[in-house]
């Protein structure tokens, strides 16, 4: 009698031949089919148990026409705010037994639409974080992406949730804290020119003017990272500014460090604040002020209207759009202005 090759893996064929039934009924009883009797289905899987069967999850998802997986295009991975965002949908996914794969456009906004597009040729949804496409490729790549969530973005294709930020309302907030202690000249370290987040934080800023004409408010590009903020320091020194308000933290901790190179001190020669509230926020050498934004709930929730997407399998829903205020947390960077500004 031919004995079997033990190193072969176990498969359908073999599942079948033992229990007795087609293939076609393997893989219906595999795929949690109610319809096989349920005699038939114990004894299949009592086969695929002896046989030690394990399904092939490739095949199982060309069977099934998903994935179990979604995909999420972010524009800095290295950014502690997207990591955040990724863990809470990570977490979130797999509770219910999703996995998730990561495409990183690092900051290049032509590598946004391909890596959308492969994400969901191999993904059940996409998820676009913060994306720096323009608003027109946006809303021609949006209906070829469902199911779609967005982050930091809205668009008008339908059943395409969103979930933003008020960053304009947040970066007031923290120039009238400036402005409360005392401050009269600021600049604001502006972020990556295609970022949606930064747009609406300069929309702020000239609500901010209009409402304070007696402060001067400058601008002057500080990117995203921390290198680009302790690149601006002597633009900063230079500037003669007292209150400064960073992109965000990375930028603000990039600028802290320079000044503390030159002797600069904070805050009682210069007050800084940054945004986002990223968990080393609190430890810097001052604890930073910042606008602190719900990032873990932000991925969390990203899934649930992902998921909702996937189990309506394509009906019509509502478009869902969720919208957060950032909170001002107050702490030791920030203080009343120095009677001469540092030089």
């Amino acid at each position: 009698m031919a004995r079997r090759n033990t190193n072969r893996r176990v498969g359908i064929a073999d599942v079948a031949e033992k229990a007795g039934v087609s293939h076609a009924t393997v893989s219906r009883v595999m795929n949690g089919n109610a319809a096989v009797d349920p005699g038939i289905a114990a004894r299949v899987r009592a086969a695929a148990a002896e046989l030690k069967y394990q399904p092939n999850p490739v095949g199982r998802s060309l069977a099934l026409g998903k994935t179990d997986t979604i995909g999420i295009v972010v524009p800095d991975l290295a950014n502690p705010t997207f990591q955040a965002i990724l863990r809470g949908l990570s977490i979130a996914a797999a509770q219910d037994g999703y996995r998730v794969l990561i495409a990183d456009s690092s900051e290049v906004t032509s590598e946004e639409a391909i890596l959308a597009g492969e994400a969901r040729r191999r993904c059940d949804g996409v998820v676009l974080c913060a994306p720096r496409m323009s608003d027109a490729e946006l809303e021609e790549l949006a209906p070829t992406l469902h199911p779609l969530v967005l982050i930091n973005r809205t668009t008008i294709a339908t059943n395409t949730p969103s979930l933003s930020v008020d960053y304009g309302q947040g970066i007031q907030e923290l120039a009238q804290h400036l402005v409360t202690l005392g401050h009269r000249r600021l600049v604001f370290l502006s972020g990556p020119e295609h970022s949606a987040s930064n747009r609406q934080r300069l929309v702020g800023l000239d609500q901010f003017r209009k409402e304070h004409p007696e402060i001067e408010l400058d601008m002057l590009y500080g990117g995203s990272n921390f290198d680009s903020g302790h690149e601006s320091t002597e633009a900063i020194i230079a500037s003669g500014a007292t209150g400064i308000l960073a992109f965000n933290d990375l930028v603000a901790m990039g600028l802290l460090s320079g000044l503390h190179e030159r002797g600069i001190r904070v805050p009682e020669d210069i007050s800084v604040t940054g945004f986002d509230d990223i968990p080393f926020a609190k430890y810097t050498t001052p604890p930073l002020t910042t606008a602190a934004v719900p990032i873990n709930e932000l991925g969390s929730l990203a899934w649930r209207r992902m998921r909702e997407q996937i189990q309506q399998a394509g009906d019509a829903s509502t478009q869902a759009q969720d919208e957060f205020s950032p909170r001002v947390e107050i702490r030791k960077s920030t203080a009343a202005p120095a009677l001469k500004p540092a030089s």
